[in-house]
Protein backbone atom coordinates (compact mmCIF):
# COMPACT_ATOMS: atom_id res chain seq x y z
CA UNK A 1 0.00 0.00 0.00
CA UNK A 2 1.39 3.51 -1.18
CA UNK A 3 1.67 6.19 1.48
CA UNK A 4 0.62 9.34 0.04
CA UNK A 5 2.34 12.65 1.68
CA UNK A 6 2.45 16.20 -0.01
CA UNK A 7 4.39 18.78 2.25
CA UNK A 8 4.07 22.45 0.25
CA UNK A 9 6.29 24.58 2.55
CA UNK A 10 7.94 27.33 2.22
CA UNK A 11 11.55 28.00 3.80
CA UNK A 12 13.58 30.62 4.68
CA UNK A 13 17.02 30.44 3.43
CA UNK A 14 19.55 32.62 4.56
CA UNK A 15 21.98 33.46 1.13
CA UNK A 16 25.46 32.64 1.33
CA UNK A 17 27.57 35.33 -0.37
CA UNK A 18 30.49 33.23 -0.82
CA UNK A 19 28.71 29.99 -2.21
CA UNK A 20 29.54 28.82 -5.48
CA UNK A 21 27.58 27.31 -8.24
CA UNK A 22 27.72 23.86 -8.26
CA UNK A 23 29.16 21.53 -10.35
CA UNK A 24 28.10 18.08 -10.52
CA UNK A 25 30.79 16.23 -8.32
CA UNK A 26 29.37 18.87 -5.83
CA UNK A 27 26.13 17.52 -6.20
CA UNK A 28 27.62 14.14 -5.70
CA UNK A 29 29.70 15.38 -2.50
CA UNK A 30 26.63 16.51 -1.17
CA UNK A 31 24.75 13.27 -1.56
CA UNK A 32 28.20 11.31 0.11
CA UNK A 33 27.93 13.35 3.24
CA UNK A 34 24.61 13.38 3.32
CA UNK A 35 23.90 17.35 3.41
CA UNK A 36 20.64 16.23 0.95
CA UNK A 37 17.28 16.34 2.95
CA UNK A 38 13.80 16.04 2.32
CA UNK A 39 11.49 15.19 5.47
CA UNK A 40 9.84 12.91 6.36
CA UNK A 41 12.11 10.72 4.46
CA UNK A 42 15.33 9.55 5.87
CA UNK A 43 18.07 9.51 3.24
CA UNK A 44 21.23 7.40 2.94
CA UNK A 45 24.02 7.26 0.29
CA UNK A 46 24.99 3.68 -0.82
CA UNK A 47 27.78 4.63 -3.76
CA UNK A 48 29.01 6.47 -6.21
CA UNK A 49 29.74 6.08 -10.16
CA UNK A 50 33.55 6.00 -8.95
CA UNK A 51 32.93 2.32 -7.87
CA UNK A 52 33.07 -0.26 -10.71
CA UNK A 53 30.75 -2.33 -9.94
CA UNK A 54 28.05 0.30 -10.65
CA UNK A 55 26.40 1.22 -13.26
CA UNK A 56 28.43 3.59 -15.07
CA UNK A 57 25.04 5.29 -16.42
CA UNK A 58 24.34 6.88 -13.46
CA UNK A 59 26.27 8.85 -10.67
CA UNK A 60 24.87 7.27 -7.28
CA UNK A 61 22.51 5.18 -5.49
CA UNK A 62 21.17 6.20 -2.55
CA UNK A 63 17.80 4.85 -0.29
CA UNK A 64 15.15 6.17 0.66
CA UNK A 65 13.20 5.52 3.67
CA UNK A 66 9.96 6.26 5.95
CA UNK A 67 9.09 4.37 8.90
CA UNK A 68 9.62 0.38 7.76
CA UNK A 69 9.55 1.59 4.09
CA UNK A 70 13.02 1.66 1.93
CA UNK A 71 13.06 2.85 -1.74
CA UNK A 72 16.48 2.42 -3.77
CA UNK A 73 17.37 4.85 -6.77
CA UNK A 74 20.11 5.49 -9.44
CA UNK A 75 20.53 8.86 -9.84
CA UNK A 76 21.61 10.63 -12.49
CA UNK A 77 22.99 14.52 -11.98
CA UNK A 78 22.92 17.82 -13.67
CA UNK A 79 24.91 20.74 -12.82
CA UNK A 80 22.57 23.06 -13.87
CA UNK A 81 18.61 23.08 -13.47
CA UNK A 82 18.18 25.04 -17.20
CA UNK A 83 15.36 23.32 -19.45
CA UNK A 84 17.75 22.01 -21.79
CA UNK A 85 19.57 20.23 -19.11
CA UNK A 86 15.80 18.89 -17.49
CA UNK A 87 14.67 17.75 -20.23
CA UNK A 88 18.03 15.76 -21.37
CA UNK A 89 17.73 14.44 -17.60
CA UNK A 90 13.82 13.18 -18.41
CA UNK A 91 15.05 11.68 -21.90
CA UNK A 92 17.50 9.81 -19.63
CA UNK A 93 15.67 8.30 -16.94
CA UNK A 94 12.77 7.51 -19.11
CA UNK A 95 15.08 5.12 -21.14
CA UNK A 96 16.80 4.22 -18.09
CA UNK A 97 16.83 0.15 -17.91
CA UNK A 98 17.80 -0.63 -14.16
CA UNK A 99 17.98 -3.98 -11.74
CA UNK A 100 14.47 -4.74 -10.36
CA UNK A 101 13.87 -2.82 -7.12
CA UNK A 102 16.42 0.21 -8.39
CA UNK A 103 14.16 2.96 -9.22
CA UNK A 104 15.98 5.99 -11.54
CA UNK A 105 15.88 9.75 -10.15
CA UNK A 106 17.35 13.27 -11.35
CA UNK A 107 18.76 15.57 -9.34
CA UNK A 108 19.93 19.37 -9.88
CA UNK A 109 21.02 22.12 -7.99
CA UNK A 110 17.30 23.52 -8.17
CA UNK A 111 14.02 22.16 -8.88
CA UNK A 112 11.04 24.61 -9.63
CA UNK A 113 7.60 23.79 -8.65
CA UNK A 114 6.78 23.41 -12.71
CA UNK A 115 9.62 21.13 -13.30
CA UNK A 116 8.34 19.20 -10.01
CA UNK A 117 5.15 18.81 -11.48
CA UNK A 118 6.26 18.03 -14.96
CA UNK A 119 8.34 14.99 -13.09
CA UNK A 120 5.01 14.30 -10.93
CA UNK A 121 2.97 14.05 -14.42
CA UNK A 122 5.36 11.65 -15.85
CA UNK A 123 5.81 9.42 -12.41
CA UNK A 124 9.41 10.06 -12.05
CA UNK A 125 11.41 11.35 -8.86
CA UNK A 126 13.61 14.15 -8.71
CA UNK A 127 15.65 15.68 -6.14
CA UNK A 128 17.34 19.33 -5.75
CA UNK A 129 19.90 20.17 -2.92
CA UNK A 130 17.32 22.98 -1.56
CA UNK A 131 15.00 20.90 -0.18
CA UNK A 132 12.38 20.27 -2.97
CA UNK A 133 11.50 17.16 -4.19
CA UNK A 134 9.08 14.61 -5.38
CA UNK A 135 9.75 10.76 -4.53
CA UNK A 136 7.97 8.49 -5.96
CA UNK A 137 8.54 4.70 -4.75
CA UNK A 138 6.07 2.26 -6.52
CA UNK A 139 3.71 0.60 -4.04
CA UNK A 140 5.55 2.29 -0.70
CA UNK A 141 5.49 6.05 -0.73
CA UNK A 142 4.99 9.09 -2.35
CA UNK A 143 6.49 12.50 -1.20
CA UNK A 144 5.60 15.82 -3.10
CA UNK A 145 7.34 18.68 -1.29
CA UNK A 146 8.40 22.06 -2.74
CA UNK A 147 8.90 26.17 -1.40
CA UNK A 148 12.84 25.77 -0.80
CA UNK A 149 14.39 28.72 -2.26
CA UNK A 150 17.38 28.71 -5.23
CA UNK A 151 20.34 29.13 -3.05
CA UNK A 152 21.85 29.58 -6.60
CA UNK A 153 20.83 32.71 -7.80
CA UNK A 154 23.70 33.17 -9.32
CA UNK A 155 23.24 30.53 -12.07
CA UNK A 156 20.34 33.45 -13.54
CA UNK A 157 22.10 35.42 -16.42
CA UNK A 158 24.02 38.36 -15.61
CA UNK A 159 21.78 40.20 -17.84
CA UNK A 160 18.11 39.41 -18.81
CA UNK A 161 18.16 38.68 -22.18
CA UNK A 162 14.44 38.79 -22.50
CA UNK A 163 14.26 42.45 -22.00
CA UNK A 164 15.58 45.85 -23.17
CA UNK A 165 17.76 45.64 -26.40
CA UNK A 166 19.10 42.60 -25.49
CA UNK A 167 15.43 41.41 -26.20
CA UNK A 168 16.40 42.13 -30.19
CA UNK A 169 18.13 38.62 -30.44
CA UNK A 170 15.10 36.42 -29.12
CA UNK A 171 12.72 39.02 -31.08
CA UNK A 172 14.26 38.84 -34.42
CA UNK A 173 13.55 35.16 -34.85
CA UNK A 174 9.67 36.50 -34.34
CA UNK A 175 10.29 38.23 -37.49
CA UNK A 176 12.42 35.63 -39.16
CA UNK A 177 13.10 31.99 -37.75
CA UNK A 178 16.27 30.30 -39.15
CA UNK A 179 19.53 31.61 -39.72
CA UNK A 180 22.91 29.92 -40.91
CA UNK A 181 25.40 31.64 -38.27
CA UNK A 182 25.73 34.73 -35.75
CA UNK A 183 27.21 36.66 -37.43
CA UNK A 184 23.92 36.81 -39.79
CA UNK A 185 21.22 37.14 -36.50
CA UNK A 186 23.10 40.53 -35.59
CA UNK A 187 23.11 41.60 -39.12
CA UNK A 188 19.45 41.01 -39.16
CA UNK A 189 19.07 43.09 -36.04
CA UNK A 190 20.77 45.61 -37.77
CA UNK A 191 18.59 45.91 -40.59
CA UNK A 192 15.21 45.85 -38.90
CA UNK A 193 16.73 48.50 -35.91
CA UNK A 194 16.00 51.95 -37.28
CA UNK A 195 18.18 53.67 -34.69
CA UNK A 196 21.37 52.04 -36.25
CA UNK A 197 20.18 52.18 -40.05
CA UNK A 198 18.96 55.64 -39.31
CA UNK A 199 20.24 57.27 -36.40
CA UNK A 200 23.92 56.31 -36.33
CA UNK A 201 23.09 53.82 -33.28
CA UNK A 202 25.92 51.19 -32.18
CA UNK A 203 24.85 48.19 -33.62
CA UNK A 204 24.04 44.87 -30.93
CA UNK A 205 28.19 43.72 -30.20
CA UNK A 206 28.43 40.30 -31.52
CA UNK A 207 29.30 38.91 -27.89
CA UNK A 208 25.76 40.00 -26.67
CA UNK A 209 24.40 37.88 -29.59
CA UNK A 210 26.04 35.10 -29.11
CA UNK A 211 25.58 35.06 -25.10
CA UNK A 212 21.45 35.76 -25.68
CA UNK A 213 21.78 32.63 -28.08
CA UNK A 214 23.40 30.61 -25.34
CA UNK A 215 20.32 31.17 -23.09
CA UNK A 216 17.88 30.62 -25.79
CA UNK A 217 19.13 27.63 -26.82
CA UNK A 218 19.21 26.30 -22.88
CA UNK A 219 15.83 27.74 -22.55
CA UNK A 220 14.76 25.21 -25.41
CA UNK A 221 13.52 27.78 -27.60
CA UNK A 222 15.98 28.01 -30.13
CA UNK A 223 17.99 25.06 -31.62
CA UNK A 224 21.85 25.02 -33.47
CA UNK A 225 21.49 22.17 -36.09
CA UNK A 226 23.55 22.86 -38.56
CA UNK A 227 21.98 26.32 -38.71
CA UNK A 228 20.48 28.22 -35.84
CA UNK A 229 16.25 27.90 -35.73
CA UNK A 230 13.23 29.21 -33.44
CA UNK A 231 12.04 26.05 -31.66
CA UNK A 232 9.19 27.53 -29.61
CA UNK A 233 7.11 30.39 -30.64
CA UNK A 234 4.87 30.53 -28.07
CA UNK A 235 7.17 30.12 -25.00
CA UNK A 236 9.35 33.12 -26.93
CA UNK A 237 6.71 35.46 -26.49
CA UNK A 238 5.70 34.28 -23.09
CA UNK A 239 9.18 34.91 -21.70
CA UNK A 240 9.42 38.38 -23.49
CA UNK A 241 6.06 39.19 -22.16
CA UNK A 242 6.34 38.39 -18.74
CA UNK A 243 9.91 40.15 -18.78
CA UNK A 244 8.73 42.78 -20.53
CA UNK A 245 9.10 46.74 -19.13
CA UNK A 246 7.59 49.82 -20.65
CA UNK A 247 9.59 51.91 -21.95
CA UNK A 248 10.50 55.37 -19.88
CA UNK A 249 10.01 58.61 -21.87
CA UNK A 250 11.98 61.26 -21.60
CA UNK A 251 9.26 63.54 -22.59
CA UNK A 252 5.47 64.11 -23.83
CA UNK A 253 4.00 66.46 -25.77
CA UNK A 254 0.45 66.00 -26.54
CA UNK A 255 -0.84 68.08 -29.24
CA UNK A 256 -4.02 69.25 -31.11
CA UNK A 257 -3.14 69.42 -35.21
CA UNK A 258 -6.04 70.30 -37.20
CA UNK A 259 -5.91 67.97 -39.57
CA UNK A 260 -7.93 64.25 -40.37
CA UNK A 261 -5.70 61.15 -39.24
CA UNK A 262 -4.17 60.17 -42.65
CA UNK A 263 -2.94 63.80 -43.24
CA UNK A 264 -1.37 63.78 -40.08
CA UNK A 265 0.56 60.54 -40.72
CA UNK A 266 1.35 62.36 -44.00
CA UNK A 267 2.72 65.05 -42.25
CA UNK A 268 5.09 62.84 -40.42
CA UNK A 269 6.26 60.69 -42.64
CA UNK A 270 7.50 64.03 -44.63
CA UNK A 271 9.59 64.20 -41.44
CA UNK A 272 10.64 60.94 -42.02
CA UNK A 273 12.02 61.56 -45.59
CA UNK A 274 13.57 65.30 -45.14
CA UNK A 275 15.20 64.83 -41.30
CA UNK A 276 15.87 60.62 -41.66
CA UNK A 277 13.77 60.47 -38.30
CA UNK A 278 12.10 57.42 -37.41
CA UNK A 279 8.92 58.28 -36.01
CA UNK A 280 7.01 55.05 -35.64
CA UNK A 281 3.63 55.01 -34.06
CA UNK A 282 3.52 52.91 -30.38
CA UNK A 283 1.80 49.55 -30.17
CA UNK A 284 -1.65 50.52 -28.62
CA UNK A 285 -1.78 52.65 -31.87
CA UNK A 286 -0.77 50.25 -34.11
CA UNK A 287 -3.38 47.56 -32.73
CA UNK A 288 -5.80 48.44 -35.46
CA UNK A 289 -3.21 47.62 -38.56
CA UNK A 290 -3.19 43.79 -37.04
CA UNK A 291 -6.54 42.87 -35.53
CA UNK A 292 -10.01 44.39 -34.46
CA UNK A 293 -10.05 46.89 -31.72
CA UNK A 294 -11.46 50.89 -31.69
CA UNK A 295 -9.19 52.91 -30.14
CA UNK A 296 -9.58 56.76 -30.01
CA UNK A 297 -8.47 59.26 -32.10
CA UNK A 298 -5.44 59.90 -30.65
CA UNK A 299 -2.13 58.84 -32.83
CA UNK A 300 0.89 58.21 -30.32
CA UNK A 301 4.46 57.90 -32.04
CA UNK A 302 7.62 57.58 -30.38
CA UNK A 303 11.00 59.12 -31.76
CA UNK A 304 14.14 60.10 -30.79
CA UNK A 305 14.03 63.68 -30.65
CA UNK A 306 10.91 65.29 -30.86
CA UNK A 307 12.40 69.31 -31.91
CA UNK A 308 11.70 68.37 -35.84
CA UNK A 309 8.42 67.41 -35.58
CA UNK A 310 7.62 70.38 -33.27
CA UNK A 311 9.50 72.49 -35.96
CA UNK A 312 6.84 70.92 -39.04
CA UNK A 313 4.00 70.46 -37.70
CA UNK A 314 1.19 73.30 -37.53
CA UNK A 315 -0.11 72.12 -34.30
CA UNK A 316 -0.64 74.15 -31.03
CA UNK A 317 -0.11 72.27 -27.60
CA UNK A 318 -3.45 71.36 -25.95
CA UNK A 319 -4.61 68.64 -23.26
CA UNK A 320 -8.09 69.42 -24.46
CA UNK A 321 -8.52 66.94 -26.91
CA UNK A 322 -5.78 66.05 -28.57
CA UNK A 323 -5.49 63.99 -31.41
CA UNK A 324 -1.20 63.67 -31.68
CA UNK A 325 1.19 62.55 -28.73
CA UNK A 326 4.76 62.68 -29.33
CA UNK A 327 7.20 60.16 -27.19
CA UNK A 328 10.15 60.95 -26.89
CA UNK A 329 12.59 57.67 -26.18
CA UNK A 330 16.15 56.47 -27.24
CA UNK A 331 15.37 52.62 -26.37
CA UNK A 332 15.55 50.45 -29.78
CA UNK A 333 12.89 48.05 -28.50
CA UNK A 334 9.85 50.37 -29.49
CA UNK A 335 11.46 51.04 -32.92
CA UNK A 336 12.76 47.48 -33.56
CA UNK A 337 11.04 45.74 -37.16
CA UNK A 338 8.84 48.73 -37.71
CA UNK A 339 6.53 48.44 -40.68
CA UNK A 340 6.17 51.19 -43.51
CA UNK A 341 2.87 52.21 -45.24
CA UNK A 342 3.40 54.74 -47.25
CA UNK A 343 5.89 56.28 -45.70
CA UNK A 344 4.44 56.04 -42.02
CA UNK A 345 5.79 53.14 -39.50
CA UNK A 346 3.67 51.07 -37.37
CA UNK A 347 4.99 49.09 -34.50
CA UNK A 348 5.58 45.61 -35.34
CA UNK A 349 3.04 43.15 -34.20
CA UNK A 350 5.67 41.76 -31.66
CA UNK A 351 5.52 45.51 -29.94
CA UNK A 352 1.92 45.27 -30.16
CA UNK A 353 1.72 42.59 -28.29
CA UNK A 354 3.93 43.25 -25.71
CA UNK A 355 1.95 46.25 -25.04
CA UNK A 356 -1.27 45.08 -25.37
CA UNK A 357 -0.07 42.28 -22.54
CA UNK A 358 1.19 44.83 -20.31
CA UNK A 359 -2.35 46.63 -20.33
CA UNK A 360 -5.96 45.58 -18.80
CA UNK A 361 -7.41 42.98 -19.17
CA UNK A 362 -8.97 44.47 -22.63
CA UNK A 363 -5.79 44.61 -24.01
CA UNK A 364 -4.77 41.37 -22.61
CA UNK A 365 -7.89 39.78 -24.33
CA UNK A 366 -6.87 41.66 -27.19
CA UNK A 367 -3.20 40.45 -27.85
CA UNK A 368 -4.17 36.89 -27.15
CA UNK A 369 -6.02 36.80 -30.54
CA UNK A 370 -3.24 39.04 -32.25
CA UNK A 371 -0.70 35.94 -30.78
CA UNK A 372 -2.24 33.14 -33.52
CA UNK A 373 -1.11 35.52 -36.16
CA UNK A 374 2.14 36.55 -35.51
CA UNK A 375 2.61 32.29 -35.09
CA UNK A 376 1.04 31.66 -38.65
CA UNK A 377 3.50 34.03 -39.81
CA UNK A 378 6.21 31.93 -38.95
CA UNK A 379 5.20 28.37 -40.12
Amino acid sequence: MTIFLKYEIFLIRKMDKNRKIPTKSGIIDRLRQQRVELPPLSFRFLQGAENKNWDPGFDALVEFSWLNEKARFAIECKALSTPKAFQAGLIQLKSAKLPKGLVPMLCLPFLSEIQLRQLESERLSGIDVCGNGVVIAPGKFYVFRTGGKNSFSSWAPIKNIYRKNTSLVGRVFLARPEYDAVQEIRGEISRRNPLVAMWNKKPIGLSTVSKALKTLEEDLIVARNGGIRLLQVDKLLNKLSENYEPPVAARRVQLKVQEKPKMIRDLLAQVYQKTGLPVTATGISSVSRYTVMQRGDLLSVYCPTMEPMLAKLPDRKSDRFPNLELIEIEEETVYFDAREEEGFFWASPVQVYLELMAGDKRDQETAEQLKPSIMKALA
